[in-house]
């Protein structure tokens, strides 16, 4: 019995360090890969709600676990998510689409586009409002988890994709733009079911300068 309590105390140590770690990792996160200031890193950490960062535990098990000893091993992100399958592709990409979204946030953001992904997007739906309600609902009806993506081809067309699990449109040749996380750890705790009121406000974060760039690199 007393084996038994002890090894139910461990546990319990071992959850709560998880849970320190986690508290603490949007703001790492979000000074990692968008470079703003630790105020504004808390500013929009209560935004998108510590418990749902589910980040570092992709990243550690891509990097500790998965591609040691592989042809992975000294590659580029990008090339492992082209190329590789099952537990690597799955959590390469998750790496991948979570650097996209913290990437593309920011506070006191959101607005319209300007500049050639402006142009782009009138050209394909006509109006900007147009474009956020196909997106929007794509992400509101994607079956399961996965991501809602803005993406283009080689020409610069832009297109919609929907992305069960841990889908990329890279795979499919596209240039990821801009994404929308709809796991339900991503929304459930501000949001219940309500998907659509998650997307709507992710609009309000969206870096607009970050997304030009990515469509005219």
């Amino acid at each position: 019995m007393s084996e038994i309590k002890a090894a139910q105390k461990q546990k319990q140590v071992v959850i709560d360090e998880i849970k320190e770690k986690l508290s603490n990792a949007k703001s790492a996160i979000i000074i990692d890969y968008i470079g703003i200031n630790v105020e504004e890193a808390n500013e929009l950490r209560a935004k998108l709600r510590e418990e749902e960062v589910d980040y570092t535990v992709y990243k550690n098990t891509l990097t500790k676990r998965a591609i040691e000893g592989t042809e992975f091993e000294n590659a580029s992100l990008e090339d492992i998510v082209r190329k590789s399958e099952g537990g690597i592709y799955n959590n390469a990409g998750q790496v991948m689409n979570h650097n996209y979204y913290f990437l593309q946030l920011a506070p006191n953001k959101g607005g319209e586009p300007t500049g050639k992904i402006a142009e782009a997007i009138n050209a394909k739906w006509g109006s900007f409002e147009a474009f956020k309600t196909e997106l929007s609902q794509a992400a509101a009806t994607l079956f399961g988890s996965g991501w809602a993506w803005l993406a283009a081809d080689e020409a610069g067309n832009l297109c919609i994709e929907k992305e069960p699990n841990a889908g990329n449109p890279l795979r499919k040749g596209l240039k990821p733009i801009l994404c929308v996380d709809v796991w339900e750890h991503a929304y459930y705790l501000s949001y219940q079911n309500r998907r659509p009121d998650h997307v709507g406000d992710l609009f309000k974060l969206i870096n607009w300068d970050v997304i030009e760039e990515r469509y005219t690199a």
